[in-house]
C-alpha cells in the first residue's frame, strides 16, 4: 500500500491520498523519507513535507513538585555546610525537623548527592584479588600429582584421624599416603620427599597441585618442592572444583560399603586404609581411565591388558557374530590426556569427560 501511495502522491497530494487509501500520514511521510520521488511534470502536484506540528514533539516535563534551582542548591549547600558534612541524609532530615524546617524529603537529598557522585560508601572496601582458574594438562604417569588432607572420625566425639593423600592424575594411581593426629606441614613434607623418591621424580619433571589449605601452601612444603623441581599450583579460594581427583578419591573411601562411621583408634584407621588402598589401585577397575586399574595405567601395562581384552572380544565376536550389531566390539580406550580445569576451545577426550573415581 505505501508503493501505491507514493506512486499517487505526487498527483494528488497527502491529503487525497491518505483519505482514499485509509493510511495514516506519519506512515506516508516516512515512505518519502526514504524514497526520492522522479522529477515531476509541468500540471503535477509537487509534494513539499509539512513540518510536524510543535505539539507533538516531545518536550521534556518538569514535575510541579520538583524543587527550582534555588531550591536545590540551598540543601546542597546546607549538606556541604560544616554543620552536617558528616552526616546522613536521615540524620540531617530528622535533625531539620525537630528544628521546625522541612526542605526535601531524604530521598531527594539521596538524588541530589548521587548527581554529583556523593553518594557513595565513605569506608575503604576490601577487594578480593582476581584469582587464576589453574588449567593443567598431563599425558602420562607422574607429570601431574593432586594431594589433599581429609578427616577420619575417632573414637569419640571432635576426635579426628587425619589421611595425607597423593594422587597421580593421569592413571589415578594413589602414589602416596599417610595418616596421623594432626594436620602437619612437617608430616605433609615428609610424606612428598619419601613419595617423589620412590617414584624417582626427576627436576622439572612434575607439578604437584593442592589446595589452600594450611599444610598445602606452607613455607616449608615450598621450600621443599623448590628443592625438588616440582612446580606447585593452587585451587582457587572456596573452588573445590579444582582440585576434582582427590575429593573423587575421598568419595570412593567413604562410599566403600565397609567404611565405619567411626574408627576405634589410629592403628585402625591405618589398617583400613592400608586395605582399602591396595584394592583401590591393584583391583579397582576405574571408568575414567578404560575400566583399568590404576596400576596398570601407572606403570605401563595399559597396552598389553587392552590387547588381552581384544583378543577376548574378537573371539565373542567370532564364535556370535549375531549378537554385535554393528561392528566388532572393543574394549574402552585409556584417554590420552587428564585435564584439571581444561580450556573451553579443548577438544581432547578428557576434555567434557566427568571426574569419576
Amino acid at each position: 500500500m505505501i508503493d501505491t501511495a507514493l506512486s499517487l502522491v505526487g498527483v494528488h497530494g497527502p491529503e487525497i491520498v491518505c483519505q482514499a487509501l485509509d493510511l495514516d500520514r506519519a506512515s506516508l511521510y516516512r515512505g518519502l523519507a526514504k524514497t526520492e520521488l522522479p522529477a515531476l511534470g509541468e500540471n503535477s502536484v509537487r509534494v513539499v513535507s509539512e513540518p510536524i506540528p510543535s505539539e507533538s514533539i516531545p518536550r521534556e516535563r518538569t514535575s510541579p513538585r520538583a524543587l527550582s534551582n534555588a531550591q536545590e542548591q540551598e540543601v546542597l549547600d546546607l549538606l556541604h555546610g560544616e554543620r552536617f558534612l558528616d552526616k546522613s541524609p536521615p540524620q540531617i532530615y530528622s535533625t531539620l525537623l525537630d528544628e521546625g524546617k522541612y526542605l526535601c524529603s531524604i530521598s531527594t537529598m539521596y538524588r541530589l548527592l548521587r548527581r554529583g557522585g556523593e553518594a557513595r560508601e565513605r569506608r575503604n572496601q576490601r577487594r578480593h584479588p582476581v584469582y587464576m582458574k589453574p588449567e593443567l594438562l598431563a599425558t602420562g604417569p607422574n607429570q601431574l600429582w593432586s594431594w589433599d588432607i581429609t578427616k577420619l572420625y575417632g573414637p569419640e566425639k571432635w576426635t579426628y584421624y587425619y589421611l595425607y593423600v597423593i594422587i597421580d592424575v593421569f592413571s589415578r594411581c594413589v602414589v602416596g599416603w599417610t595418616i596421623a593426629y594432626r594436620e602437619s606441614a612437617a608430616l605433609a613434607e615428609e610424606l612428598i620427599a619419601q613419595t617423589c623418591e620412590k617414584q624417582q621424580i626427576d627436576p622439572g619433571q612434575l607439578t604437584l597441585h593442592a589446595d589452600r589449605g594450611s599444610a598445602m601452601t606452607s613455607k616449608s612444603v615450598a621450600f621443599l618442592l623448590a628443592d625438588l623441581g616440582v612446580t606447585k599450583t593452587h585451587s582457587r579460594p572456596h573452588v573445590s572444583n579444582d582440585n576434582p581427583y582427590s575429593e573423587a578419591q575421598f568419595k570412593t573411601l567413604k562410599y566403600r560399603p565397609d567404611f565405619p562411621e567411626r574408627f576405634g583408634c589410629l592403628e585402625d584407621a591405618r589398617a583400613h586404609c592400608q586395605g582399602f588402598f591396595v584394592w583401590y589401585n591393584t583391583e579397582h577397575r576405574h571408568s575414567g581411565i578404560g575400566l583399568l586399574t590404576p596400576e596398570t595405567v601407572h606403570y605401563g601395562r595399559a597396552d598389553q591388558a587392552i590387547a588381552q581384552r581384544q583378543e577376548v572380544l574378537s573371539a565373542a565376536y567370532v564364535a556370535h557374530p549375531e549378537r554385535f550389531v554393528r561392528k566388532m566390539p572393543a574394549p574402552p580406550a585409556v584417554p590420552s590426556a587428564a585435564w584439571i580445569n581444561p580450556p573451553k576451545n579443548n577438544t581432547s577426550q578428557e576434555g567434557n569427560t566427568t571426574i569419576t573415581s
